[in-house]
This record gives structure tokens, C-alpha cells and sequence, in this order.
């Protein structure tokens, strides 16, 4: 699509009903305070559903029990989901505590730790809301923006004690999240009745904020943990001897595509310059302010950054933002890669503290027969003087835990039946990503989170099979094609495409730097595991040494 065709459609063609919702919201107001107030349904009036997004939380209902509670003649089982607003996925032990009480309280039993390194409560009902949000900002936890059209969860490398230059990068993760946070006090009004309902302004976001989600990482090589070039926005830093000397930037990342069409796709976004620290902010708020201008808002399948690039060009983007900053990019400076997984088990850091990185299957922190998980991290936390950190890759990092207190740990995590080094869990598992999918995600067309023990033990049999289950391997599965557990970047991906179907996408790489590409469609999970059987028995005869699967797939299947 050329620009002139682009700038004409845009012109003429009607703004999307959101964009109305928003326009009208009084800054994210709407009718919330009256739908939280209604007492004859569980559920949010429909325009007030839109607006409860930038305010952290999804209206859900259980897809499991929909056409039971049709035929009762009942309303769907209405629940809403809760996200936090973590950068960096930096949380205290205090904060964990809260988080557990609040899960067995108000939510379904159990904690979700996100591949945005958030966390999420599931199974909240609306007349208990007000009180987790109330809760969770005694304990200085918000979750504003954490979803809607706005910047939501900063991530980064989550080590930020591994080194001086961590500790500095996550201080800025913090800066960029708190400088694009909305300005509206109608978060504080609804939910702490305080701030008033007095127009405010918005100067980064103007009165209908962005046309679409905006996301933004920062990584600290050589690793990419957060997948930096899946987002709109990046920051790759880039330091020397020990020191900070700047940022590269990237623009235009984006995972979400819809089936069927076309002119949607995931996209890896592009490495534009180098900059300053102190630059960092004005960069973000001005590639912010870009889009707010410039994206497309008459269709939201077409509204994100990446879009915008795609049709007036990189050269365009990158004038308009120098023009807007007032200074130059200067040439992108060199870096590398080494893999975008986690480190697992031990680790000690410059300073001399411990880390401990555990795996959680698909992020699902809970107590399960001969794992009590949850119950684990409740005692660890009421003893940890370091703090928590979630990971990219939904797992967990004990962070900053001195030497004399290693044994504690080990003694109980051991106690509650988890494995410290995660030796009971093969290198396929630990490195395997899913959605939440059914049964609340209104968007999922197949399962993810509870397939994935499934396809994984599967997957794990043609490996051995064939004598290859000692390779490092990056497998996710989503229930749509949006995106959220970035399965285009996998050397495996299964993406959700109807009842028990996925599409088989093949050949993303392990530094998140390659798109993976689609290689069979509508098959079952019957269907996927033979045609990676077949695949795997090639790979095990033919591969070059050390060559990922990732990288032999892209040879031998295209």
C-alpha cells in the first residue's frame, strides 16, 4: 500500500467504534464507577469493558461453562482478569506475600506470571475488584496501563544485579515506565475515590491516547530474554569496560496477525540508530507521539506501529522523529546475541549474591500433588531478604539471596517438592512458552496452557526417538494468532486456529532475531507431532554440527 492510499483511507474512512469509546471517556471515565455499582449483573456495561483496559483488568468469562449456563438461562460466568504494571518484573517479598493472599481471597488460587513479566490474577468477580485494586496499591503495586492503548509493561533483562550496567539499565525500564504512564486521574478516582473528576490533560497520549497497544523492552546483551525486536519500541544497551554508553534503537516490532489476512503480520523490528542515555526518554515519547498522529484508527487489525512503518516507510519515520527530538541518530553501535532463553538453576553476581532461576510451567504459579509450587514461594517469600523477578519466559528468578541463606532456600523449595537446579524438567519444557488460552481468553481458538504439558511430553518422546533430546529447543503454542507468547519468534510454534487445530509454523531462531514461517496449516495435535516426527528422524541424520533445529528447518523446508 502506497502512502497517498494510505493517507486518503485514512482520511475518509470512519474511526473505529473504540476510538468513539475513548473520545467520549471523559480520560478513561466512561460509566465505570455506575457498571461497578450495578448490582444485577456480574458483568461491565459494554463500552465500559474498553475502558477497564487501560485500567489493568479484562472483563472474562468461562468459556467452559457457556452453553451450561445458556441453557439455566443464566448470564456467562463473568469474571475479570487483573494485570500488574511491574517494570522490569522487579517485586519485593512483601509484594509476593500480598500477591498470594490476594490469589486464595479473591481469584482462582493461583498466580500467572506473564511473558511481559507481570503478574496476573485470574477469577476476580466485580464486587470484589475495587478491593484487590485498593490492596494491591497499599502494597505499591498499580496496574494501570498495564493493558489498552498505551505503553503498557516495561520489560527488561531481569538480572539488574548481575552488574552495575543491569542495575542502570532496569533504573531507566523504570524511568521509561513511569514518563509514558497515562496522566488521568480517573485511576486513583474510581478506584481510591480520590483525585476528583476534574478534566485533566493528556500530553503524551491527547484525548483518545493511541490507536492500538504499544509495547517496549530493553536488552542487555548477549542476552535477549525480552525479545527485544518483537516490540514497538527497543532499546539494546550498549556499554563497554563496565560502563553504560548509550542505547541502539529499534522501532516496528510486532507479533499480532489475524488468519486470512494478509495485509496483517508479525514483524521484526528495525535497528534505526544509537543514542545517549539521557536521550532515552525523548526518543520513547516522541516515537509515542508519532503514533499517536500517525496510526491508523478507522482498523484496530491495522493500528499498531509496525503498520505505520509499513506504509510511509522507515526513511519517513526516522526523519519525523529526528525532527521531533531535534537531534540525529547516530550510527547503531555493535552488539551480539547469544540466545533469548533463560539461565537456569545458580548463578552469582559481581556483587557476591546468589540468584536462582526456577522454572514455572506456562508462568502458573500453584499448588499441584507432589508440586506445592505456590505453597513453596509463600514460605520463601516470608524469609527472602533479596526480592523476586519474573522472567520474559514466564519463570522466576529468587533474586539477591547471600550465601549463608542458599541452604534455607534449597531446604525449602525441597520441602514443598521443588527441584532447585530444575533437573527434573528437560531442556524442551523449561524452554517452552504458552498462552492462557480457553478457558477465559475471549480471543483463543484452541488451547495453550493446558495442551502444553501434553504436546511437550509428546515431543519429548520423537527427540528420544530419534536421539536428539539433549538439544536446546524453543517450542510455544498460543490458542490465536495475536501473538502474546511471541510464537513467531520459536523455533516451534503452534498457533491456535480452531477447536484442536494449530498451524505449524518452522525456523525461528534462538536469539530472537528470525521470524519463523508458516509450514503446515489446520492440522491436529495429532498431525503436528507426525510431521515434527518425520522432521526430527531428518534432523538427527543430516544436521550440521551445532546447528539448531530453528536453523536447519529454515534449510531443508523452504
Amino acid at each position: 500500500m502506497t502512502t497517498t492510499t494510505t493517507t486518503t483511507t485514512a482520511a475518509t474512512a470512519p474511526l473505529t467504534e473504540v476510538e468513539h469509546i475513548k473520545g467520549r471517556s471523559r480520560h478513561l471515565r466512561g460509566t465505570l464507577r455506575e457498571s461497578l455499582q450495578d448490582p444485577l449483573t456480574r458483568a461491565l456495561r459494554p463500552d465500559d469493558t474498553h475502558l477497564l483496559k487501560f485500567h489493568g483488568s479484562y472483563q472474562q468469562d468461562d468459556r467452559d461453562l457457556r452453553e451450561e449456563r445458556r441453557r439455566a438461562k443464566l448470564e456467562p460466568a463473568f469474571s475479570f482478569m487483573l494485570r500488574t504494571r511491574l517494570p522490569g518484573g522487579v517485586c519485593t517479598p512483601k509484594q509476593w506475600l500480598l500477591l498470594d493472599e490476594l490469589a486464595q481471597r479473591f481469584a482462582n488460587g493461583s498466580l500467572r506470571l506473564t511473558t511481559r513479566q507481570a503478574f496476573q490474577l485470574h477469577g476476580v468477580i466485580k464486587p470484589d475488584l475495587k478491593t484487590v485494586m485498593q490492596q494491591l496499591n497499599r502494597a505499591l503495586l498499580d496496574t494501570l496501563a498495564a493493558c489498552g492503548d498505551v505503553n503498557r509493561n516495561v520489560m527488561c533483562n531481569p538480572n539488574p544485579v548481575e552488574s552495575a550496567v543491569h542495575a542502570e539499565v532496569q533504573s531507566w525500564a523504570v524511568r521509561l515506565s513511569e514518563h509514558l504512564l497515562p496522566q488521568t486521574k480517573a485511576y486513583s478516582s474510581i478506584w481510591f475515590d480520590d483525585g476528583g473528576d476534574a478534566p485533566d490533560e493528556e500530553p503524551i497520549y491527547g484525548d483518545t491516547y493511541l490507536p492500538r497497544k504499544f509495547k517496549a523492552a530493553i536488552a542487555v546483551p548477549p542476552h535477549n530474554d525480552v525479545d527485544v525486536f518483537a516490540h514497538d519500541l527497543g532499546f539494546i544497551a550498549i556499554f563497554d569496560q563496565g560502563v553504560l554508553r548509550g542505547f541502539n534503537v529499534t522501532v516496528g516490532g510486532g507479533m499480532g496477525a489475524t488468519h486470512g489476512d494478509n495485509a496483517t503480520f508479525p514483524r521484526l523490528a528495525d535497528i534505526i540508530g544509537f543514542i545517549g542515555a539521557e536521550r532515552l526518554l525523548s526518543v520513547a515519547e516522541n516515537v509515542v507521539k508519532i503514533q499517536r498522529d500517525h496510526g491508523d484508527r478507522t482498523n484496530r487489525k491495522h493500528a499498531r506501529l509496525k503498520y505505520t512503518i509499513e506504509d510511509r516507510g522507515l526513511a519517513w519515520f526516522v526523519d519525523e522523529l529526528e525532527r521531533r527530538t531535534g537531534f540525529p541518530l547516530a550510527p547503531a553501535r555493535a552488539f551480539n546475541f547469544e540466545h533469548n532463553g533463560d539461565r537456569f538453576g545458580w548463578g552469582r553476581s559481581a556483587d557476591g549474591r546468589w540468584h536462582l532461576t526456577l522454572h514455572i510451567e506456562s508462568g502458573r504459579v500453584v499448588d499441584r500433588p507432589g508440586l506445592r509450587l505456590m505453597g513453596a514461594l509463600r514460605a520463601l517469600a516470608a524469609v527472602h531478604r533479596g526480592d523476586f523477578r519474573l522472567t520474559a519466559n514466564q519463570n522466576l528468578i529468587v533474586a539477591g539471596i547471600e550465601e549463608q541463606d542458599r541452604i534455607v532456600v534449597e531446604t525449602l523449595l525441597r520441602e514443598h517438592g521443588v527441584d532447585a537446579d530444575a533437573t527434573a524438567t528437560t531442556s524442551l519444557k523449561r524452554n517452552a512458552l504458552a498462552c492462557v488460552a480457553l478457558p477465559t481468553c475471549a480471543l483463543a481458538m484452541a488451547e495453550a496452557e493446558r495442551a502444553l504439558p501434553a504436546v511437550v511430553e509428546r515431543f519429548e518422546t520423537v527427540l528420544r526417538r530419534h536421539g536428539v533430546d539433549d538439544v536446546r529447543l524453543h517450542l510455544r503454542i498460543t490458542g490465536c494468532p495475536n501473538g502474546c507468547a511471541r510464537p513467531y519468534l520459536a523455533e516451534v510454534a503452534l498457533v491456535g486456529k480452531g477447536p484442536g487445530l494449530y498451524n505449524l509454523h518452522l525456523g525461528g531462531d534462538v536469539k530472537g532475531q528470525r521470524l519463523n514461517r508458516l509450514y503446515r496449516e489446520n492440522l491436529s495435535e495429532d498431525a503436528v507431532l507426525l510431521a515434527l516426527d518425520g522432521l526430527i528422524a531428518r534432523y538427527a541424520r543430516e544436521r550440521s554440527d551445532d546447528e539448531g533445529f530453528g536453523d536447519f528447518a529454515l534449510r531443508v523446508c523452504w
